[in-house]
């Protein structure tokens, strides 16, 4: 049974139509909701540098951060994706870089290796565990008809500890070795980036009353699931460094263009106030839950609303708020990657300057947009306290 299922999974994850799907449900990317995002500065370090010397970043979540995993398991993402800066699909739901490889570069660390590419990986710095669709919950029977990808976050956490435990059982002094040193699991930074599928999928799948009476269930589970990761896992100890941003889910161009909401329920931005609102109690509760406990005292996380730095972004750029770059959403939409026939000729919906797009394919960022958010990430702009990502490893443990 559990074959026959793998096999079913995969087929519904290659197929063209699927393809649509995922870009539509997976992808729910760095725009949309807050959810969780979590920066854990982990370790001792020196504490006569000015900056944080991590040697390794080990990042879990989904679409967010996915630096190929998804690609590598199911299907390989099509062209544009990647042409911006990589000039090819690379994996990553953008036409570039992620957040993630901003903070990496700037910590001076190579791109993150996905976990579950098994072609010219290289972990000596660390690893992305992340996979587009993935949720913090395990997959329930309407999540999974929904193509929500089966690689939860309680999967991703299994995956490492059997790397971190593999390593310690083969490293060696080499210098060629692409696996890390096993001393540096305590030394690394952390980064966990999800939630946002969990409610996505209940937009999608509820009224919008019974996703505001689930918000409550879900923070909880949240929290209790951070909590013990902390708790039971050394490698999680002296965490202390905390992102966790509230993203303007009513302002997604695929929403927008699915849902078509009634003037009356748009902003002064144009974006969905609903879907805001909802966003916007998602993360007061999880602040609540999971910030402001004890196991939290004394780190820092993101409280400020990305919604106005989105928009900040817009004006200091000239860029296009609401619409996408690549691809296009509703009855006669033509998603990012694909090519139709109009007239009897090949077409596909791309911009000219992806630069000039907040949103890459309707649900993720550009690479652009995501470079200036890991900018202001990294300095700390966004924290309260504000600190910055290379002073992490100097705030005494919460413990």
């Amino acid at each position: 049974m559990d074959r026959m299922r793998f096999i079913t999974i995969s087929r519904w994850w290659r197929g063209a139509w699927g393809l649509k799907k995922r870009v539509e449900a997976v992808a729910v990317g760095v725009v949309l909701v807050g959810a969780l995002s979590v920066f854990l500065g982990l370790g001792t370090q020196d504490k006569s540098s000015s900056a944080c010397q991590f040697p390794a970043i080990y990042n879990f979540g989904d679409s967010n951060s996915d630096t190929g995993g998804l690609s590598a398991t199911f299907f390989r993402l099509p062209t544009p994706y990647g042409n911006t800066f990589f000039g090819k699909p690379v994996g990553r739901f953008s036409d570039g870089r992620l957040i993630i490889d901003f903070i990496a570069h700037k910590l001076g660390l190579p791109f993150l290796s996905a976990y579950l590419d098994s072609l010219g990986s290289n972990f000596h710095h660390g690893a992305s565990f992340a996979t587009g669709g993935s949720t913090f919950q395990p997959l329930d029977g309407r999540m999974f008809e929904a193509r929500y990808s089966p690689i939860s976050l309680n999967l991703q956490l299994s995956q490492f500890a059997q790397f971190k435990a593999r390593v310690n059982e083969v490293f060696t002094e080499d210098k060629r070795t692409s696996l890390p040193r096993p001393r540096d699991f305590s030394k690394a930074l952390y980064t966990l980036d999800i939630g946002q599928n969990d409610l996505h999928a209940g937009l999608r799948l509820k009224t919008m009353d019974e996703v505001l009476a689930s918000i409550s269930n879900i923070t909880a589970q949240l929290a209790l699931t951070i909590e013990v990761m902390i708790s039971s896992c050394p490698f999680f100890l002296s965490c202390n460094r905390f992102w966790q941003p509230k993203r303007p889910l009513g302002c997604l161009p695929s929403t927008l263009a699915y849902k078509l909401p009634k003037p009356d329920d748009l902003d002064q931005n144009g974006c969905w106030k609903p879907h805001n609102e909802v966003a916007e109690e998602f993360n007061r509760q999880i602040k609540d839950r999971v910030f402001k406990g004890p196991t939290f005292r004394g780190s820092s996380y993101l409280s400020r609303s990305l919604y106005c730095k989105v928009h900040t972004y817009q004006r200091s750029r000239e860029a296009c708020p609401l619409a996408q770059c690549c691809g296009s959403y509703g009855d006669s939409g033509v998603h990012c990657g694909i090519k139709t026939i109009v007239n009897g000729t090949e077409v596909e919906a791309l911009c000219s300057n992806p630069s000039k797009y907040i949103s890459w394919d309707g649900v993720h960022y550009s690479d652009a947009a995501n470079q200036w958010l890991a900018d202001r990430i990294m300095d700390g702009a966004f924290s309260d306290p504000p600190v910055s990502i290379t002073e992490a490893c100097h705030k005494p443990p919460h413990f």
